[in-house]
């Protein structure tokens, strides 16, 4: 599964906007990031950025390592994540979803590897 594929993933089935799937992305394979890199690596807004990156930590993908850096919990446990909260969200029963599992495997190492550097 490529990139655009993951991200195209991640909005049918976790429901994240187009941005927040880019961002989840980028620092779920490149690492923890200030909001400016963000800023600049996705050519938006420090502001728009900053918010991106709370609703994420709102969704359960991210952790807040100081006011303006953020970093991505492993992709196995928070593609799960995300989803159980997209379906509490909508009142969905929440169940095993066999893509969202392959989200999380196939983002595992690119996680390990940005962190293991």
């Amino acid at each position: 599964m490529d990139t655009k594929q993951i991200e195209e993933k991640l909005i049918s089935e976790i429901k994240l906007s187009p941005l927040q799937a880019k961002t989840f992305l980028l620092i779920t394979c490149y690492g923890k990031m200030e909001i400016s890199q963000i800023s600049d690596k996705l050519n938006i807004s420090k502001d728009v950025a900053m918010q991106t990156a709370k609703e994420l930590m709102k969704l359960g993908a991210f952790i807040d390592i100081s006011e303006s850096k953020f970093e991505a919990m492993h992709p196995r446990f928070t593609a799960v994540n995300m989803y159980r909260r997209f379906c509490e969200r909508e009142n969905i029963e929440f169940k095993r979803n066999k893509i969202v599992d392959s989200l999380g495997v196939v983002l595992e190492k690119p996680y390990e590897d940005a962190r293991t550097k």
